[in-house]
């Protein structure tokens, strides 16, 4: 039988701080409860009764958040409550899959329901998508990478559902690494100015700076930095920029990447492509939870 300390060790090797991760299913918890009691549950069901839950795909998806929908029923009651894990985190699933079950109070199982399919539910939609992403481009030797542009105070399990579904992390902090872009190099009077007060007062950074033309892109180029961000290059351009490059540094498209065009932006050569609608657009994958009266 799984407990929070399982769950704990569990998130630790996933390198997800298990601290934090519980505070975000407490508040997530909080929002349905506010310090009461569901009153539905409470009003229709005794409250001796026993059931399962099963959580249930109810369309095909990767699957991510697993230890996250656990930790939510072990959460929400200090009663006895049996969770199983039928799925890992990461695995691609079809439509009527079981992932979770779990055995307890039913009115504990419903009252903790709705916040572990809205953990579930979202991160294995941007797992999936990721995913997607990925498979598209699998003929290149492109990386999918994410961005910063995620659900403020979830950042951290939305860039772990990236990682489930095969994609890259950029930056997860603006204190990671050093990412010089357009408004840094207007701030600082030009592109090479910028490249050296970066190296001056942080030399042990990895740097990166965005470009938003080819002349712009040479001038990266000269002052040696170690990863240039192409920012809205059409296809032409990035092409250009890849011959130019002579694998001197580390090419990073971004900016008006879909998914019809993402095989021949890839195809280019760049190492990665950037993708923002992973965290900030993922559809949520459809999970409902199927309940079962064991007495």
């Amino acid at each position: 039988m799984l407990t929070i300390e399982d769950i704990y060790r569990n998130l630790l090797k996933k390198q997800l701080e298990p601290e934090l991760i519980q505070a975000l299913v407490d508040l997530a918890i909080s929002e349905d409860l506010v310090g009461g009691e569901d009153l539905t549950s409470l009003a229709t069901i005794p409250e001796t009764q026993i059931s399962y839950l099963d959580l249930v795909t109810r369309k095909a998806g990767v699957i991510s958040g697993i230890d996250i929908a656990s930790l939510v029923f072990l959460s929400i009651t200090n009663k006895n409550i049996e969770v199983k894990q039928c799925v890992s985190d990461g695995l691609k699933v079809e439509a009527n899959t079981c992932v979770l079950t779990v055995k307890g109070s039913t009115v504990d199982l419903l009252s903790a329901e709705r916040t572990a399919l809205n953990f579930l539910g979202h991160l294995s939609g941007i797992s999936t998508l990721t995913n997607k992403w990925v498979t598209e481009i699998s003929g290149s030797k492109a990386k999918i990478r994410d961005t910063r542009k995620t659900t403020p105070g979830l950042r951290v399990l939305e860039k772990y559902a990236v990682r489930a579904g095969g994609g890259l992390n950029h930056r997860m902090t603006l204190n990671d690494q050093v990412l010089i872009k357009d408004n840094h190099i207007v701030a600082s009077n030009g592109i090479k100015n910028a490249i050296d007060k970066t190296r001056d007062k942080y030399p042990e950074l990895t740097m990166e700076i965005e470009v938003d033309n080819l002349t712009q892109f040479k001038e990266a180029l000269e002052n040696k930095a170690e990863f240039i961000l192409l920012d809205n290059f059409d296809i032409k351009d990035i092409e250009q920029a890849v011959k130019l490059n002579n694998s001197q540094a580390k090419l990073e498209a971004s900016g008006g990447i879909t998914i019809e065009n993402a095989a021949k932006i890839a195809a280019t050569g760049v190492d990665f492509l950037a993708v923002g609608s992973l965290t900030h657009s993922a559809p949520v994958l459809d999970i409902g939870g199927d309940l079962r009266t064991a007495q």
